[in-house]
């Protein structure tokens, strides 16, 4: 996997370099995330790093899961004619119209990191959150760590957004017909709160929560500060989740998180970014391109490099 999204990623920079023997254009980087989320710092630093590289602009935003900001900004975009537009999808279904507008405006509109098949995007890149949900549910079957009748909790940052859905849904093709039951819990973009919040919880329910799968890099980030808050060791209670943040990467190598999804964030702006680009020039996408890797302990100091900057 690792091995075509470098690939990919090579073409992509040829493509975007191309762009600096031309006129420099003006594209729109718009995130649901907040910039307050560790991991949003890193596909943040593949769109600068693709205007550094192409001389092409690139204005961003975060949205903070305001779905209202978030469509018009795209709006915005739309109305700056914009040269294409890469996006996020703060809910299932929230960006049909806009998308629509894009595509009667012929401005390229590519999706990355939450996926939104509903929307008339000309192409995605990222992962496919469904599938990263129904991994991770299966890791916790596969190596014993829940059995039927246990119970799993699934803290995300955003209740309802799409990324939480989506994994949700993968999570429940798997736990349901076992009979493994779950929760999912406001953990909130503020990472004091998640703090806080996660354990107030888990101190609750702890005799009850034989699992954890954090729905969202911010929550899984914060396994460790929580389980020294509340007294778990690491490795008491097995935890799945994403892992694109030194925090997460930490997590795995000490043993508080078993295995972390990395979705190649820095890439994922990069490769997005390229893709609205070459439609820009007349060539249309006509393709997805999916990122991601699970890692354990064996794997992550490979993620925690890169992260690293090493």
């Amino acid at each position: 996997m690792r091995r075509i999204t470098r690939a990919l990623l090579a073409g992509a920079m040829a493509l975007g370099l191309a762009a600096t023997a031309a006129e420099a254009k003006t594209f729109y980087w718009i995130s649901h995330g907040s910039p307050a989320d560790p991991v949003w710092t890193y596909f943040l630093q593949g769109a600068e790093q693709w205007a550094k590289d192409t001389g092409n602009t690139v204005n961003t935003s975060f949205h903070n899961g305001d779905v209202a900001a978030h469509q018009e900004a795209v709006r915005a975009a739309i109305a700056a004619h914009a040269d294409g537009i890469v996006t996020t999808s703060p809910d299932p279904g929230s960006l049909v119209g806009v998308a629509t507008e894009a595509n009667e405006a012929d401005i390229p509109i590519i999706n990355f990191n939450t996926p939104d098949p509903s929307a008339s995007f000309d192409a995605y890149v990222g992962g496919d959150n469904v599938v990263f949900g129904a991994s991770w549910a299966q890791y916790l079957v596969d190596n014993g760590l829940v059995k039927q009748g246990d119970f799993v909790w699934l803290p995300v940052e955003v209740p309802g957004a799409t990324y939480g859905v989506q994994e949700e849904e993968g999570i429940k093709s798997v736990f349901e017909p076992l009979g493994i039951t779950w929760e999912v819990t406001d953990a909130t973009l503020d990472q004091a709160e998640v703090i806080t919040r996660m354990s107030d919880y888990l101190t609750a329910n702890r005799d009850k929560v034989k699992a954890i799968i954090g729905l969202g890099d911010l929550v899984t980030g914060s396994i460790k500060r929580v389980f020294d808050q509340v007294g778990v060791k690491p490795g008491e209670i097995p935890v799945l989740g994403w892992g694109n943040s030194l925090d997460t990467t930490q997590e795995v190598l000490n043993g508080y998180v078993n295995a972390a999804q990395w979705q190649d964030p820095q890439a994922t702006s990069y490769v997005a970014l390229s893709l609205a680009a070459m439609e820009a020039g007349g060539i249309p996408a006509g393709f997805n391109v999916i990122t991601g890797a699970l890692y354990d302990k064996d794997a992550a100091q490979i993620y925690d490099d890169i992260l690293s900057g090493k």
